[in-house]
């Protein structure tokens, strides 16, 4: 029995032991020490905002193209007897340059003839002219008084005079058909197309081909009415009012730029695109008098940049910072977030030109901010903020300092 009563205390004494131990070593462990968390404020990006002196660029595009275009036609019916070597498709020729040529034959023939009928035409004029003095001598030597004018033979004299005339215009007539036999350059050029070839029978009207000139070149570009009133365009051709223009295009894998100015507006509105086009013409697009120039080629699409009006107090910011209802957000002097209600007074696809609305200490939040917040606190990219975390723990002090440097 008291063997039965000793196995079963030994086994409880063990336990008890063990929870008396385990509360004791319960009792001396050091709880965790509590550290209050925080919460760290949004780092954004601003920059103070400058008021600027600007002068508007407006951004258009266009096809360059010539201002001068003809077609070249014959006057006369012939045989084509020479073409010029320059007059091939892209040729380039000098103003009077001789391109193409027909038979002159029969030509030369009718103005020798037309010579030897003036040359009888005067004739007969001064035998009649002779006449008529030999019947006034005649009259004055029987009769006094005034002679009739058909005694005199002066309506012979006027028949004889106007023949002479008629001959003079025949002959006119025929040195000019010689003259439309060799079809000249009108201006200094180039061939855009040919249409006959040596040995070809033209008639009269026949087409001969087309020239451009290469004087000068003209862009047409398209501005709208919002833009039109950041411009002082030309309101006539004699207006000295000509805006400067910047054309620039990827000649060859390489930028190029090409001065340019606009001399006029076509002066109606387009009925579909609703956009006014001003006309900007180019000196010497092919550089054929300046050496080493890129040559601004017909039928090139070309975008352009037009000097508008100046204006100065303006704050200019990219156009993805301006937000919806024409709202900027700004950090203000306590380094949180507002909106701020602006004054646009132009924008275009890259920037926003603010006229007022923005408080002298404000500053242009940059940086892309989900879901912004009015008075959200926040901290500037740039800056030294320096944070502390007191703790007395158990007699103890904990500093905490950061800084942040960006």
């Amino acid at each position: 029995m008291a063997a039965k009563i000793k196995k079963i205390l030994i086994p409880v004494a063990v336990v008890a032991v063990a929870i008396v131990a385990a509360g004791s070593l319960s009792s001396l462990r050091k709880p965790p020490e509590k550290k209050e968390e925080q919460r760290q404020t949004i780092l954004v990006t601003a920059q103070p905002i400058e008021q600027q002196d600007i002068v508007y660029r407006i951004q258009s595009q266009g096809t360059v193209k010539p201002r001068l275009e003809t077609s070249l036609v014959s006057e006369v019916n012939g045989r084509i007897v020479d073409v010029a070597d320059s007059f091939i498709e892209g040729g380039f020729f000098n103003a009077g340059d001789l391109l193409v040529r027909v038979e002159q034959a029969d030509y030369l023939t009718n103005v020798k003839a037309a010579e030897a009928s003036l040359a009888n035409a005067q004739a007969a004029l001064e035998e009649e002219k002779a006449r008529g003095r030999v019947a006034e001598e005649e009259w004055r030597s029987f009769t006094d008084g005034t002679a009739p004018e058909l005694g005199l033979r002066r309506p012979q004299l006027a028949g004889a005079l106007a023949n002479v005339r008629s001959a003079e215009a025949e002959l006119e007539r025929a040195k000019r058909d010689l003259a439309r036999t060799e079809i000249r350059a009108p201006y200094a050029g180039m061939v855009r197309s040919r249409a006959v070839n040596l040995g070809q029978f033209i008639s009269r009207g026949t087409s001969v081909g087309v020239v451009y000139g290469t004087d000068i070149a003209e862009v047409r570009l398209p501005i709208t009415d919002n833009d039109a009133g950041f411009i002082q365009l030309p309101q006539s051709i004699d207006d000295p009012v000509k805006p400067e223009v910047m054309l620039t295009a990827v000649v060859s894998g390489v930028m190029s730029q090409w001065p340019a100015r606009i001399v006029r507006t076509e002066g109606v509105l387009d009925e579909r695109s609703r956009v006014i086009y001003a006309v900007a013409q180019i000196e010497d697009p092919y550089r054929r008098n300046t050496s080493g120039a890129t040559p601004l080629r017909f039928g090139r699409f070309v975008q352009a940049q037009i000097m508008g009006n100046a204006t100065s107090d303006v704050v200019v910011i990219p156009r993805y910072l301006l937000l919806a209802q024409q709202q900027v957000l700004v950090v203000d002097t306590e380094e949180q977030l507002q909106f701020r209600d602006v004054v646009i007074e132009r924008s275009d696809e890259q920037f926003a030109y603010i006229r007022s609305g923005f408080l002298d200490s404000d500053r242009l939040a940059t940086s892309a901010i989900a879901n912004p917040l009015a008075g959200t606190q926040v901290r500037i990219a740039g800056t030294d903020n320096a944070t502390e975390l007191a703790a007395d723990k158990d007699g103890g002090a904990a500093v905490l300092t950061s800084q942040v440097k960006e």
